[in-house]
């Protein structure tokens, strides 16, 4: 998963599509989404993880692994921006960011202490992975089951200024709404981020505030939104973003 070094753009790029493989394939194998015959095992330094593969017996862990690859040509593209798994009634969302940069992370993620323009190593990226990857492994395993009639889709969002009106990725239609609703009382949570040089990804979890009651707080840190409980939308004022 992990390169020797991220000196290029293109390093980066394939360790955040890496990553990103991983932090899905954890949530839907952790979630029960598919069966064990739709993952593969790998291994992040000393963290076994479940990679999803297709699976001609399972036409669910395909059709996701096209989404997938329809995400990472937007990726490449610089056009990506947010990224949503939900499981439909809405009981849980995953939400993924993406940044851009040629001049490394505005938020320095281990420290309050550093500055800004502080060099992200690549032992920085590494260390923020697998902790990314921890907490979503103990914030999977303490949420209360599923519903058995769960549905799981994907949205992706854009950087408007920079993506042609009319692209849509390999798998993917135009979308009629940009906010998703919540049956129950949502609970909002920043799981981690991690930066390279010339990327940051960050992870969201949002789910109904009863499945959070045996989940450990110090692990997690608890999200703030101004907009309704019920109403899920993208944060595209965030002024990190």
């Amino acid at each position: 998963v992990f390169p020797n070094k991220i000196s290029t753009e293109q390093q980066s790029l394939m360790l955040v599509k890496r990553l990103l493989a991983v932090a899905v394939s954890c949530i839907t194998y952790l979630r029960g989404i598919f069966p064990e015959s739709a993952y593969g095992t790998r291994y992040m330094d000393d963290v076994c993880v479940k990679i999803l593969r297709e699976d001609k017996n399972c036409p669910g862990s395909t059709q996701l692994v096209k989404w997938m690859l329809g995400c990472y040509d937007a990726l490449q593209k610089k056009y990506f921006n947010n990224y949503w798994i939900c499981l439909q009634t809405i009981t849980e969302c995953y939400h993924f960011k993406f940044k851009y940069t040629h001049n490394g992370p505005l938020l320095d993620f281990s420290s309050k202490n550093k500055t800004n323009d502080s060099t992200i190593t690549c032992a920085d990226t590494k260390k923020a992975s697998i902790l990314l990857i921890r907490k979503i492994y103990v914030l999977m395993q303490n949420l209360s089951p599923l519903p058995n009639d769960v549905c799981l889709t994907m949205k992706l969002f854009y950087y408007d200024e920079v993506t042609p009106s009319d692209y849509q990725p390999p798998g993917f239609k135009e979308g009629e709404c940009e906010g998703m609703i919540f049956e129950g009382e949502p609970m909002y949570l920043n799981v981690g981020e991690v930066p390279t040089p010339f990327h940051m990804l960050k992870v969201k979890v949002t789910t109904e505030k009863q499945r959070m009651e045996n989940v450990d707080k110090s692990i997690l840190k608890r999200g703030e939104t101004n907009v309704p409980l019920q109403v899920l939308s993208v944060d595209r004022d965030d002024p990190e973003e």
